[in-house]
């Protein structure tokens, strides 16, 4: 049989075990090399009458296959050659699901895009009953669908509901949920798919195995005839506008390619799945989201890799919503978490949180009951310092005072270990001033999360002109392993990501003062492509924080001619503070609407009721104007390193449309000569606060770009 540099194959009683173990990675990708391979190989198991059939495995830790390599894009332009990159998948694909010897798929670990729809073209699929076991289609989230048969195949398998589902989300796929909708056809330990699948192949050679239809009856029904099938088409049509606004062309054709394949059949449901794939390929959104894909991929590469240190005990302060949503991703992690309050019934409180999200985990299948007790027994509550001189990273996340914090690095200096890393979870307060009087201000570093911490994808690390490298690079690794995109900057007030949304949130608050609604506000911004209006984010952050981020850096934005709203240190005093006590810009009394409903007193405030009718463009122009042109003054003053982190801060951490690309990119494709344009028109008309930044104005003089791909 064949052995090469990726597919490694152990013959097991006349079935061809095949690890797939690319050289030098991390993970499996699919690539052309790969497929060159699988496909010799194919030949070879086809013509040795000794050989019954193969099982599929990884060579990977916690990885089956990661996805078709994305670098594949970059040898090509054209929509054609790009379907044709789609067709030539689909072709193997096909090969192996009418391969005349049984093929089985041994799943364990993540199992992406490509790597899926490998496994649906399988004939038996066996995954691992394994927390890290988790199976997506998630090619949406790079503007494009999936192009070697996932379309046609995944809704035949589970049906045309649950597969659009996941499909037009991305979302994971968990061992009990695939065996519960009938993707896997076993779920073993992660030792015994090998065993497993020689067994598979064993039984499927002597007879073909009948597919279990595991939809509901309803779903039978409805998905069983064409006119249930175009209800349910109308029907994700319908919802996939609402909630995309339009933006993102993808679901749209991922509908479109269920439709066909079903109303013309299987062969030309491939055939036009590649044309489809093609045609996405090369729009500006997935190109954006591609390069947003390359950007976060670069992010994971520690840039002290050497430097950094070995991290067991974490010390958590503050058992509130961020320091206990902290802990749970760490204890994921397998770390023990030391998680400190005032008082032991705080930290208590902090805990019951992180048990009824786990909880709800175990409800949805993710994990078991016997995986949450483990998980919580990683957790230790305290009220002191006692044990902290065996912790070797203390996340501060309690509230945003200065002094407090100053307070809280003198305790732990008192009771921690010379080498213990104090990381504050400030989002504004500067890191140099937290670190002042600290007797060790070089282990201080900034880890910035975003709240809901379990779902928001970035950390934000800051650093002072003191922080060691080493401190740099374990709290990179930290975050890297608590599954975040990490970008590293400089110290300031704000840092990066609230310093260019203070200014956006800014002008929001003088669009209202001038008479613009709260709805017309929120609705123009989230058509942009936010995930949600500028006004939610002020209930939804706190206005609270919102007036202490004004006053942070009130002085920054004004010395440079800029005026700040006082109108959040308004509200607050008036006893707003969003959400979190029910009283802000929306109503939240029991009993509301679904949808959200505007709090009428609040434009008291603003000048009383009568609204009026901005253009979308103005309102749009104003928010986008100040965020992108804050964000080119930190590259100026060297807050940030590299536009790719400013992107990635952007959009990971306070939902800047994806499919834009991040501020740079978004100043790169529509011309800095437009962007300056619009800034110097509003600037003739409101003031200093729309000067384009020095940056800009030179990029314009000289034709230049941020990114030089």
């Amino acid at each position: 049989m064949l052995q090469n540099n990726i597919l490694n194959i152990k013959v097991i009683k006349k079935v061809a075990v095949v690890t797939l173990d690319t050289p030098g990675e991390k993970v499996n990708k699919l690539n052309e090399k790969l497929i060159d391979e699988f496909s010799e190989f194919l030949d070879k198991l086809e013509s040795d009458p000794g050989m019954d059939g193969a099982v599929l495995m990884s060579g990977k830790e916690e990885n089956f296959i990661a996805g078709a390599d994305i670098e594949m894009f970059k040898e090509r332009e054209t929509a054609e050659e790009l379907e044709e990159l789609s067709r030539i998948g689909n072709n193997i694909l096909f090969r192996v699901e009418n391969f005349s010897k049984p093929i089985v798929a041994g799943i364990h670990g993540s199992c992406m895009g490509g790597g899926t729809e490998l496994a649906l073209a399988c004939h038996y699929r066996i995954i691992s009953d394994h927390s890290s076991t988790k199976i997506a289609l998630p090619e949406v989230k790079l503007g494009l669908l999936p192009g070697m048969g996932g379309t046609q195949r995944l809704p035949r398998l589970i049906g045309i509901q649950k597969a659009l589902t996941y499909m037009l989300t991305g979302k994971n796929m968990y061992s009990r949920q695939a065996d519960k909708m009938g993707f896997a056809d076993e779920v073993t330990h992660p030792h015994a798919i090998k065993k497993a699948g020689v067994k598979a192949v064993i039984r499927l050679k002597k007879k073909k195995k009948k597919k279990k239809d595991k939809r509901t009856f309803i779903e039978k029904v409805v998905e069983g005839n064409p006119i249930g099938r175009n209800i349910i088409f109308k029907k994700a049509r319908e919802r996939t506008l609402i909630e995309t606004r339009g933006n993102y062309p993808a679901p749209m054709k991922i509908i479109e390619s269920v439709e066909y394949g079903y109303k013309n059949g299987f062969m030309k449901g491939l055939k036009n799945e590649s044309k489809l794939f093609g045609e996405l390929a090369v729009t500006p959104e997935s190109r954006a989201l591609v390069q947003l894909f390359f950007g976060m991929n670069a992010a994971k590469k520690n840039p002290f890799e050497k430097e950094k240190k070995q991290v067991k005990n974490i010390g958590v302060l503050g058992a509130g919503l961020m320091g206990s949503g902290i802990t749970e991703i760490t204890i994921e992690q397998g770390h023990h978490v030391w998680l400190k309050d005032q008082s032991l019934p705080d930290a208590m409180t902090g805990e019951l949180k992180i048990r009824r999200n786990l909880n709800q985990k175990v409800s949805k299948k993710i994990i078991s009951e016997f995986e949450r007790d483990r998980l919580m027994s990683q957790i230790h509550t305290t009220e002191s310092y006692d044990r902290f001189q065996n912790i070797d990273l203390v996340v501060e996340a309690v509230f945003e005072d200065i002094d407090i914090k100053k307070n809280i690095v003198r305790e732990i200096e008192n009771y921690a270990k010379e080498y213990t890393i104090i990381a504050s979870n400030t989002s504004s307060l500067p890191i140099s001033k937290i670190s002042s009087e600290a007797f060790w201000p070089e282990k201080i570093i900034g880890m910035h999360y975003f709240s809901p911490v379990p779902k928001m994808p970035l950390l934000e690390i800051v650093k002072t002109g003191e922080t060691a490298d080493w401190v740099i690079g374990t709290a990179f690794d930290l975050g890297l392993r608590q599954g975040k995109t990490v970008i590293v900057v400089n110290d300031g007030p704000g840092f990066y990501t609230t310093r260019i949304l203070a200014p956006f949130m800014n002008e929001t608050l003088f669009i209202l003062e001038e008479g613009a609604s709260i709805e017309q506000i929120d609705k123009v911004m989230k058509d942009f492509g936010f995930p949600v209006g500028p006004i939610a984010l002020f209930d939804e952050v706190g206005i609270d924080v919102a007036a202490h981020v004004a006053d942070v850096l009130s002085k920054k934005f004004e010395s440079r001619g800029g005026k700040t709203s006082k109108k959040a240190k308004e509200l607050l005093d008036a006893g707003y503070k969003g959400r979190k006590n029910k009283k802000g810009f929306y109503k939240y009394e029991k009993g509301s609407k679904k949808k959200k409903e505007v709090n009428e007193e609040i434009y008291k405030f603003f000048g009383g009721s009568k609204r009026k009718s901005f253009s979308a463009d103005e309102i749009e122009d104003r928010l986008i104007l100040m965020m992108l042109n804050e964000a080119v003054y930190c590259l100026q003053e060297d807050i940030l390193e590299r536009p790719v982190d400013g992107d990635l801060g952007a959009i990971l951490g306070l939902g800047f449309p994806p499919f834009l690309g991040g501020p740079f990119r978004y100043i790169d494709n529509t011309g800095s000569e437009e962007i300056q344009k619009k800034m110097e028109s509003y600037y003739e008309k409101y003031g200093k606060r729309f000067k384009p930044a020095d940056l800009l104005v030179e990029m314009t003089r000289r034709n230049g770009k941020f990114y030089k791909d």
